[in-house]
C-alpha cells in the first residue's frame, strides 16, 4: 500500500504541475482528493488491514494528502496570478483615448408643454388638481349641467364601462369633484390629465389625448378676469406680440361661453397656411361657470361667480413645434423625441 500511495502522490504532483488553467487544476483536485478519488478509496480500505498497521498507514495517507494539497495550493496561487495578468493585458485601457459620450434623454414634447403651462399657472397662484380617469357619469356629465338625454352628450362620444361608469371625456369632472370637496370656498385650480373619446385616429384626432382645464371661483370674478388670464397665457406660450380674440360659443357648463383665438405667430395676422389665411388660430374654449354648475356643487351663485377654460396640449404642441400629425406624439419613435433638445426654451 505504501508503494501505491507514493505512486499516486507522484501522479498527482505531475498532473498538478502540468495544469495550465485554474479549471484544469480543480479537475486534478477532484480526481485525486475528491470523495471518489483513489486516496479516499485507500482510506476507506484501511479496515481490511491488521489492527497494528492501521495507525501507521493512516498517518502516511494523511501525510500524502497534505503534501498533494500543499502543492495544489501553491500551483493555484501561480495560476490565479497568471489569469489576472492575462486579464489585465487583454482589458488594458488607453487613458489617452477620448471618453464615450453618454446619451441623455429628452422630455417628450407633450410633457414639456404641460409642464410649461403648469409652471405658468402655478406662478399665478393656481393649484394642480387631479382625479380618476375611470369616472362616474354624474361627475363627467350631470354635475356639469349635462343631464341624461342632453344633446350635447353626443359631442363627446364616450367609452362606457357600465351604465354609470365611463372613461372620462374631459378633465372637467376634476373641477366638479374639487368644487364639491371645497364646500363653497374659493377655488383656483388647473386640471391636467388624459381623456378618452370614441374617435377615429387621424392627423388631428386621437381616441386618447390630453387636456388641461382651469377653474377660478370667488367673489366678483368677471369675464375681464378670464380675458386677462388667457392673454397672459397666450403671450407666455407663443410670444409677447400675440393678440387674442374671444368669439361667442356654447358649452353647457359655462354661460356665456367663448372660443379663444390667437393672432398667427407665423404671419403676424396677415394670413398664411398655418392660420388658413384668416390671421387667427383657435386655441381653446372658455366661459363663465354656469350658475347651475355652481349650485349643484354647493355654491351660492348669487354671491360667487367663476370662469373656466379648457385646452388641448397636443394642439398647442403641434403649433409650437410645427408638428403636422398628432399621431407622432404616441408612436414612441425615439427619432421624433430626440428632435426636442433639453436646452430648448
Amino acid at each position: 500500500m505504501q508503494e501505491q500511495l507514493q505512486q499516486l502522490k507522484q501522479e498527482a504532483i505531475s498532473k498538478i504541475e502540468s495544469a495550465s488553467t485554474v479549471k484544469e487544476l480543480q479537475d486534478v483536485r477532484v480526481a485525486y482528493l475528491g470523495k471518489k478519488g483513489p486516496i479516499t478509496d485507500l482510506l476507506k480500505g484501511m479496515g481490511k488491514l491488521p489492527a497494528e498497521e492501521r495507525p501507521k498507514m493512516g498517518a502516511l495517507v494523511n501525510v500524502i494528502r497534505e503534501e498533494v494539497t500543499s502543492v495544489l495550493d501553491e500551483r493555484l496561487v501561480v495560476l490565479e496570478d497568471f489569469a489576472i495578468q492575462q486579464q489585465l493585458k487583454n482589458e488594458s485601457i488607453d487613458v489617452t483615448l477620448p471618453g464615450r459620450p453618454v446619451k441623455t434623454g429628452n422630455h417628450h414634447p407633450l410633457t414639456r408643454v404641460v409642464e410649461e403651462i403648469e409652471d405658468l399657472f402655478i406662478s399665478m397662484g393656481y393649484e394642480i388638481a387631479e382625479g380618476p380617469e375611470v369616472e362616474k357619469d354624474y361627475y363627467n356629465f350631470e354635475a356639469l349641467n349635462l343631464p341624461k338625454g342632453h344633446p350635447a352628450r353626443d359631442m363627446q362620444d364616450s367609452f362606457y364601462i357600465s351604465e354609470d361608469i365611463l372613461l372620462r371625456t374631459h378633465t372637467s369632472p376634476v373641477q366638479a369633484r374639487t368644487m364639491e370637496a371645497k364646500g363653497g370656498e374659493p377655488i383656483r385650480i388647473i386640471c391636467p390629465g388624459k381623456v378618452y373619446r370614441r374617435d377615429n385616429d387621424d392627423a388631428t384626432h386621437s381616441h386618447q389625448f390630453t387636456q388641461i382645464e382651469g377653474l377660478v371661483i370667488g367673489e366678483n370674478i368677471r369675464m375681464s378676469d378670464l380675458k386677462g388670464t388667457l392673454s397672459v397665457f397666450a403671450k407666455k406660450m407663443f410670444g409677447d406680440d400675440r393678440e387674442i380674440r374671444l368669439r361667442p360659443s356654447f358649452f353647457p357648463f359655462t354661460e356665456p361661453s367663448v372660443e379663444m383665438d390667437i393672432s398667427c405667430f407665423k404671419c403676424g395676422g396677415s394670413g398664411c397656411n398655418v392660420c388658413k389665411k384668416t390671421g387667427w388660430i383657435e386655441i381653446l374654449g372658455a366661459g363663465m361657470v354656469h350658475p347651475n354648475v355652481l349650485e349643484m356643487a354647493g355654491y351660492d351663485s348669487k354671491r360667487l361667480s367663476g370662469f373656466a377654460f379648457g385646452m388641448g396640449p397636443e394642439r398647442i404642441a403641434m403649433l409650437k413645434y410645427g408638428v403636422e400629425d398628432i399621431r407622432h406624439f404616441y408612436t414612441n419613435d425615439v427619432r421624433f423625441v430626440s428632435q426636442f433638445h433639453r436646452t430648448e426654451v
